[in-house]
């Protein structure tokens, strides 16, 4: 009986420690199983990553790219805007300083408005009325007959010209001439229309570029007059009419 109860212990201890024993491998199976599972789910999810890494990478390089390219020719025209901007800032203070000093000149110099139109009767009262002929078989002259002081033109006599006569072409100093005179009177848009006249006849008279000055000075008066009357709007008109006028000077 003594003997018997050692036995079973030993045979128990042993029948346990089987069981234990195969409990263990068998988790260390499954363990190992489900660390090779996570392991090639690491080095998937890895893979996966390096790939979205290098088309992040890829992407970035690309806008970064296009971004510095459109970068750089949105400075290059920035660049060109500015030179242009600068070419023609410089070019209109060019302008300026020349149509300034145009002005000045032709206000210092001395007008040269052309002669008077070879024939043209004197402006006065009466007409000149042509000395009458020696009548046949009448008593010479200074034989006891007064002399005759004027004879009187018939009433249905016509009257002479007051300016140029009316027919036969006109010489381009009588229209510079006469449109000169309406701007020293004071009728300006009568001396515009006068020299504008001429410069569409003459255009390449040597009073052409005086023709054009007078013109701009014609309008510049306009709009002097205007604003001393108070008319702002008309003399903002005729001010920048004028300076267009005063630059064809410069351009021609």
């Amino acid at each position: 009986m003594l003997l018997l109860a050692p036995l079973l212990l030993v045979a128990g201890c042993a029948g346990v420690a089987e069981v234990a024993g195969t409990a263990t491998q068998q988790d260390l199976l499954q363990v190992r199983s489900d660390l090779t599972t996570l392991q090639l789910q690491i080095q998937r999810a890895k893979t996966d990553a390096d790939a979205l890494s290098g088309q992040v990478d890829r992407r970035l390089r690309d806008q970064g790219a296009e971004n510095e390219r459109q970068i750089g020719a949105l400075s290059r025209r920035l660049e060109g805007l500015a030179s242009t901007l600068t070419a023609l800032s410089t070019r209109m203070d060019e302008m300026s300083g020349r149509l300034d000093a145009l002005a000045r000149q032709a206000r210092n110099a001395t007008p040269r408005p052309g002669p008077p139109a070879a024939g043209t009767p004197p402006v006065s009262g009466a007409p000149l009325v042509p000395s009458a002929p020696p009548v046949a078989g009448g008593p010479p002259a200074g034989a006891g007959t007064p002399p005759v002081a004027a004879v009187p033109p018939p009433q249905s006599a016509p009257q002479a010209p007051t300016s140029r006569p009316a027919t036969g072409p006109l010489q381009p100093k009588d229209i510079y001439q006469a449109a000169y005179i309406d701007f020293s009177k004071g009728s300006y848009a009568l001396a515009i229309a006068g020299f504008r006249e001429f410069l569409r006849r003459f255009p390449d008279h040597e009073l052409a570029d005086d023709a054009q000055y007078w013109v701009g000075e014609a309008y510049f008066s306009l709009a002097r007059g205007y604003g001393n009357a108070g008319q702002g709007d008309k003399a903002a008109q005729s001010l920048e009419q004028a300076v267009q006028e005063f630059k064809k000077v410069v351009a021609n």
